[in-house]
């Protein structure tokens, strides 16, 4: 009766829990209908009938849990890293002698939550994770740094000084400082304080990986003319090649779009920073324009490529100026129309262009232009074009600056140099033309500041570059001014950056020795008064295989 009773209930459970013939059909699975031939049915002999999916089911729980508990122990082997969570030892093989009861759903609830939290640990030790390298914004503090050499780049140096940081800003600085109570002192007898140095001519936080990662890559936007285009919306504030670059001394630097006719408003970043507005300086700096080349630049120990119709370069040069200078007169006769009318609301009110719009300051000589060129041609063209539509120049390239130092001087343009490391433009040129372009235009009297030129990986080696000029006849002082206090002049933030005087914000670098010298390290580094640990992809990856035998 019993055994009658429990195939009762057996075959009633199963008529409630068999799908119907259409979800079989769903499921992509054959069987027979009631009437229909046997033989027509193609499952192998001695398989069950689907009618049976209930008593399949109970008894399949218990397997099927042991298979998880079997996975989620392959997984405790893998992330062996994770050992310790909340106190204890993580390890589950209590549950291997549980049976399926009314909390089967409670213990797997809680193996998912603890395998996320594992895989979240794991995750987070990963070499170079951007959570471990930036984290949250890091704090401001107080700080003394006590008997160090004090570069200060705005009057003499300064013997065993004394700088006061505090809420970001450069508190006080001299030999006889009065420390204010609960600062951190940092013992810097025998070490150097520099401002920090900063590029003017970089694609930093644009570009993670240039070449067979596009997706890492937001420097420019479809089209020929974006004045629009703002690069301080596109700058990745996770990026490793920020931490690179800043524990070498680079504490700023200007990040520019690239492409185009107009590429769009670049702007000034400090290098440390959890979103791009927390790391902006200026965020719409200045606007960058490509002024049309008549030839390509010569390829690395190969022949200068000159364009094949010298004629037709003119023509196609000259049609891109024409776009150029049509979309600025545009863009001044709108402003001059938002004028009009907030002045006056019973004129037609103009439709708004975020296009015009975002070049009207620029049209006013609120804010700098940046042109880029090189040739001797090109510099000229850009300056005379931009007296014309009565614009700030400023030449980013000028490989050829030391041809016309005159005229740049006359004119008062200064130049962002890029090319101090670069092989002359021509065959005929000296070895030296690039490293003693910076020496010719401080003898001339030319504005000019040294910038690596680079979007990413190499703007960490700008004292170098300063360097190179230096032993090619640029003073030594005026190469330390041309990657610190110059570049914050050209670029108008010389009331906040460049130099260490009180009032000005805390971008500091304390180093061993020399700052364009190689050998020298970095001890201690602080931006925007916040003290920035000495750790980089770089270093992340020296420690995880320096050991290795």
């Amino acid at each position: 009766m019993i055994r009658r009773d429990a195939e009762t209930r057996r075959h009633r459970d199963a008529r409630t829990f068999a799908p119907t013939g259409r979800q079989m059909v769903a499921r992509g699975k054959r069987s027979a209908a009631p009437g229909s031939n046997p033989k027509n049915d193609r499952r192998p002999e001695g398989t069950q009938d689907d009618c049976s999916v209930a008593h399949r089911t109970n008894q399949a729980t218990p397997r099927r849990l042991l298979r998880f508990l079997r996975s989620l122990a392959r997984l405790q082997r893998a992330v062996k890293t994770a050992k310790v969570i909340q106190g204890r030892r993580f390890a589950c093989p209590w549950l291997l002698s549980l049976a399926p009861s009314g909390h089967l759903a409670h213990i797997l609830a809680r193996l998912v939550v603890v395998s996320f939290l594992l895989c979240a640990s794991a995750t987070a030790q990963q070499i170079g994770n951007p959570t471990t390298q930036q984290g949250v914004t890091i704090p401001r503090g107080t700080y003394a740094i006590r008997n160090a050499r004090i570069v200060t780049l705005a009057g003499p140096d300064i013997e065993n000084g004394t700088v006061v940081i505090r809420d970001g800003k450069i508190d006080a600085v001299g030999t006889n400082v009065n420390v204010p109570a609960g600062a951190q002192t940092i013992e810097a007898r025998g070490l150097t304080v520099y401002p920090g140095m900063m590029d003017a001519g970089t694609s930093l936080g644009l570009v993670e990986v240039g070449q067979g990662a596009n997706g890492t890559v937001d420097t420019s936007e479809i089209g020929e003319l974006n004045p629009n285009a703002k690069a301080i919306i596109a700058v990745n504030q996770h990026s490793a090649h920020i931490g690179v670059t800043r524990v070498d001394g680079v504490t700023h630097a200007v990040t520019l779009p690239l492409g185009g006719l107009i590429s769009g408003q670049a702007a000034i970043i400090n290098l440390v920073g959890t979103t791009p507005m927390e790391m902006a300086v200026v965020p719409y700096a200045a606007l960058v324009i490509n002024y049309p080349r008549l030839g390509g630049r010569r390829g690395d120990f190969g022949p200068e490529q000159q364009a094949p119709d010298i004629s037709a370069a003119i023509t196609a040069a000259e049609r891109q100026l024409d776009q150029i200078r049509k979309l600025l007169r545009d863009a001044e006769s709108y402003g001059r129309a938002q004028d009009a009318y907030a002045k006056d609301s019973s004129l037609p009110r103009p439709d708004h262009n975020v296009v015009l719009e975002s070049l009207v300051p620029y049209m006013r000589g609120e804010r700098p232009v940046i042109m880029r060129a090189d040739r001797e041609a090109e510099m000229r063209g850009a300056i005379k074009f931009a007296e014309e539509m009565k614009l700030k120049p400023i030449i980013l390239g000028g490989d050829d600056a030391w041809k016309i130092a005159g005229f740049l001087k006359e004119k008062n343009v200064p130049v962002i140099l890029t090319g101090v490391l670069n092989l002359p433009l021509r065959e005929d040129d000296a070895y030296d033309t690039q490293y003693e372009n910076a020496a010719k235009l401080q003898k001339a009297g030319v504005r000019f500041c040294i910038s690596t030129g680079n979007a990413n990986e190499e703007v960490r080696t700008l004292p170098f570059h300063a360097g190179m000029a230096a032993a090619f006849g640029l003073p030594k002082d005026e190469a330390l001014k041309a990657v610190t206090l110059y570049p914050a002049q050209i670029m108008n933030v010389a009331d906040r950056l460049g130099a260490i005087e009180k009032g000005k914000m805390a971008n500091l670098v304390v180093t061993d020795g020399d700052l364009l010298e190689v050998r020298t390290h970095v001890r201690y580094l602080f931006i925007d008064g916040r003290q920035v640990p000495l750790t980089s992809r770089h270093t992340e990856l020296n420690d995880a295989f320096k050991n290795r035998k």
